[in-house]
């Protein structure tokens, strides 16, 4: 999706066709300190069209929110990987009408769909680990998309997952290659705790994933995401069977800037 504002803008507000290792390191310490919404309005103020934020359906709606406050183009995209909660589908409709946006979704590809369900049946992970399910189902279709791009925009958190506290609020992604090979990852809710962004949320009325109020709190898909309790960490509702260390689906990871 496009926001509706003048398309010259978005055509001309990314001002470099090359980035370089020392440009990223030189965003990184003058960013290293601002808050969410500085980063957003600077990553676009960069990348202009080169660059989308990446939307899961969960709390990081505040990525849209503070792209929406900057008054700057920008693009939303999602995996729609087939198995999301019905909530989730409806909470994505729920945002395109409340931020007058479409969401660019990507879907996995068929027939490597198809084969995986023949070969292994429908619930395979929960025998031989999450990893090659998630790799079908979001990893590739994230690698399309990333593809197109110079740039993306992350909801992670240092206070998600103990794989992510190292996470810087911009990098060069260690993992996805982009349009000019080097890919700039901005992750400007890097420093921000849950209870803040939950805050923030309900302070301005922004709408969420009804999941939320069941006892959800880190959502991915269906088969893969339960409630927790109070007491538990976020992450605990996802691929619960599974290692805490673990606990990546492979769209992040090796936090360098």
């Amino acid at each position: 999706m496009i926001r509706k504002l003048a398309l010259s803008t978005l055509l001309t507000s990314s001002r470099r066709s090359l980035y370089t290792a020392n440009d990223v390191a030189s965003l990184y310490s003058s960013l290293k300190e601002s808050k969410p919404e500085q980063i957003i309005k600077k990553a676009l103020e960069t990348f202009g069209k080169d660059i989308a934020i990446s939307f899961s359906g969960a709390e990081d709606v505040l990525l849209i929110e503070y792209a929406a406050e900057s008054g700057l183009p920008f693009r939303v995209f999602s995996l729609d990987t087939g198995r999301l909660h019905p909530e989730t589908y409806k909470y994505f409709e729920d945002v395109e009408k409340y931020y007058k946006i479409r969401i660019e979704y990507m879907f996995p590809q068929a027939e490597t769909v198809q084969k995986l369900v023949r070969e292994k049946g429908m619930f395979s992970f929960y025998e031989d680990g999450h990893s090659e399910c998630c790799n079908i189902r979001k990893v590739e279709p994230l690698k399309r998309q990333l593809g197109t791009l110079k740039a993306w925009i992350t909801g992670q958190r240092k206070d998600q997952s103990q794989t992510r506290v190292d996470l810087p609020v911009v990098q060069v992604d260690p993992v996805f290659k982009g349009v000019q090979d080097l890919l700039v990852k901005f992750n400007p809710m890097s420093e921000v705790k849950s209870d803040e962004v939950w805050n923030t949320i309900i302070e301005r009325g922004i709408p969420y994933n009804n999941l939320h109020a069941k006892g959800f709190t880190s959502i991915g898909c269906e088969p893969c995401t339960r409630p927790i309790l109070p007491t538990q960490h976020e992450r605990e509702g996802r691929w619960w069977w599974e290692d805490t260390k673990k606990k990546e689906c492979g769209l992040h990871a090796k936090h360098k800037h």
